[in-house]
């Protein structure tokens, strides 16, 4: 009865299998540690534009990297304790290692790949790459 629900074979390796690839499927991309920065993707006619909010970090504790039609962003927000002579403590911030990843429509140019970093916002440019004239 049970190997007609989960096909042939043993079906605790097939369950432990679909219940991996479930996990790889909903984590991919999720923080790390305990930090995630927040992000905006939005299409153009000339490609992608994507904002990251990465608040008190600074540009080189920041890795952007684009192989073939993949992005990846990631980094480590540094952890910053301040002891208060009274005694008094509590922090809310998010602090740790984190990589997003996330395949885009197109494979961008390297070489056309631009980014910014302005007030805790990373600002990228993807161009999409240039049509073959037909003819």
């Amino acid at each position: 009865m049970v190997s007609r629900l989960f096909g042939s074979g043993d079906p605790f390796n097939l369950l432990q299998r679909e219940v991996n690839r479930v996990f790889d499927e909903v984590f991919r991309g999720f923080p790390i540690g305990g930090f995630a920065p927040d992000l905006d993707v939005h299409e153009t006619e000339q490609g992608l534009e994507v904002t990251a909010e990465l608040p008190g970090m600074a540009s080189p504790d920041i890795d952007l990297r684009v192989e073939g039609d993949l992005l990846t962003l990631s980094g480590e927000k540094k952890h910053q304790q301040q002891r208060d002579p009274a005694g008094r403590h509590m922090s809310e911030r998010s602090y740790g290692r984190f990589q997003r990843s996330f395949r885009l429509p197109f494979t961008p140019d390297p070489a056309q790949v631009r980014a910014r970093f302005d007030c805790g916002v990373l600002h990228i440019t993807l161009a999409r790459p240039a049509q073959p004239d037909v003819g």
